[in-house]
């Protein structure tokens, strides 16, 4: 449970890039099946995951021990 709770903007990167991968092949796709990421639900599925959970860890805040130093005058 605390591994859900620390990571939990990279998991849900995760999961709303995988959905929003899935909704590109099945919207926008690709008809001759000639192209490697959207030919097949699963590889845009994956790639849609992959690049979800990379943009949402910029998300996540950077705890710093410089923090206490800032504030103390």
């Amino acid at each position: 449970m605390q591994y859900l709770l620390k990571y939990k903007f990279i998991l849900g990167g995760v999961l709303f890039g995988a959905i929003a991968g899935f909704a590109y092949y099945h919207f926008r796709g690709c008809a001759s099946g000639t192209c490697p990421i959207t030919s097949k639900p699963l590889n845009s599925a994956v790639y849609g995951a992959l690049i979800g959970g990379l943009l949402f860890s910029n998300f996540k805040k950077k705890k710093s021990g410089n923090d206490k130093q800032k504030n103390s005058y």
